[in-house]
């Protein structure tokens, strides 16, 4: 995706355009993830059963269609099972969330396609950011799609959907949302500023390991693991609980998908690697002066710690909304800052521009 420097190079305004633009989508992207959690914490997530991406915009606006989305919903297990006996206005109440969290999605393809089409026709694009918008665009309606597999999941055999589906639907958020903060990143123009090799391999484990413990605090979410266990530091009465109990399943490694207990010890386990590591990279950062790497450090660091201690809050208190959509949101900010402390510690050149402070250069 490297630019010839003979290219058409944007000019400062119609960048200074795509970056707001950009931060636009990833804000929208990270409110459509706490939408998403404040839909599952309320089990809202099955109450409209079926996709319908164009005329499934508009809410029931009438009487007769608030009666009919409403029998819908009692076909399917989770009402038989869990909610037999729901007053429409209760209904109303979880249909909503879900409602808003479906509207918010296909807001964010408009707000990502109408100005991308703008800047395609603008001609402000280098090819190689042209190319990247389209696989971030093309990873959204994926993403619709997914969510919608994931819906599926929980409409004739469960009665929630699959922690396995939820999982995917949020990582592959996570991933877009990501890529749009890269992307941003790589706007500004300031990448290959620090030039330490271990930092950067340690950044770059620290982001492994932060996704994966953002897939397992999403199994931990689908199991609804954080409504068990609520002792810290303590878990099932011990520090480490019994082998039994954490691999009883068959194979072994299906405990790490189904068993509560097992998916809330590696979340609890994954925290606090994340946390030692994250405090061993600033101290690493100090040691060798790498500048403007070091406050990136700090800030990874105590963004890592807060969100741990918010972990236990959430969980001490049996996961209420408002302390559980906190901790989510911290888990966005600790991505935020890790994804540009790596981009701050990478060697290479940006694959946006050769230069993104030079003047517009039109083709004649």
């Amino acid at each position: 995706m490297q630019i010839a420097m003979s290219e058409t190079v944007p000019d400062s305004t119609g960048l200074r355009a795509v970056r707001w633009w950009l931060v636009l989508v990833a804000a929208m992207i990270a409110m459509m993830v706490l939408v998403g959690g404040a839909t599952r914490l309320t089990e809202s997530g099955l109450s409209i059963v079926e996709w319908k991406p164009v005329t499934g915009t508009l809410p029931p606006l009438i009487d007769k269609a608030w009666h009919d989305a409403f029998e819908a919903y009692k076909q399917i297990p989770q009402y038989r099972e869990i909610n037999r006996g729901m007053s429409l206005d209760e209904f109303k109440t979880i249909f909503w969330w879900e409602w808003s969290h479906r509207l918010l999605g296909r807001l964010i393809g408009m707000v990502y396609l109408l100005p991308f089409l703008w800047f395609l026709w603008r001609g402000v694009l280098p090819s190689g950011l042209k190319r990247r918008l389209w696989v971030i665009f093309a990873l959204g309606g994926l993403q619709g799609a997914v969510g919608w597999w994931m819906v599926a999941s929980g409409l004739t055999h469960r009665v929630e959907v699959s922690q396995f589906r939820l999982a995917v639907h949020l990582m592959l958020a996570l991933v877009i949302f990501s890529a749009v903060v890269w992307t941003l990143l790589d706007l500004r123009g300031r990448k290959g500023t620090v030039e330490q090799r271990r930092l950067k391999i340690e950044s770059h484990v620290l982001l492994a390991l932060l996704f994966v413990q953002l897939y397992f605090g999403a199994l931990v979410a689908g199991l609804r693991a954080g409504r068990s266990y609520n002792t810290w530091p303590l878990i099932d009465g011990a520090l480490l609980p019994d082998s039994a109990r954490l691999f009883f399943e068959e194979p072994w490694w299906r405990n790490f998908f189904d068993n509560v207990l097992t998916v809330q010890f590696t979340h609890r386990m994954l925290a606090y690697a994340l946390f030692a590591f994250a405090i061993a990279h600033a101290i690493d950062a100090i040691r060798s002066r790498a500048g403007a790497a070091v406050n990136g450090a700090l800030w990874v660091a105590g963004a890592v710690t807060l969100q741990a201690a918010l972990g236990i809050l959430t969980l001490l208190h049996q996961t209420p909304i408002s302390l559980a959509l906190l901790h989510q949101a911290g888990a966005i900010v600790v991505l935020t800052l890790a994804l540009a402390q790596m981009h701050r510690l990478s060697l290479r050149r940006s694959a946006m521009t050769p230069s993104l402070g030079e003047p517009v250069s039109r083709p004649a």
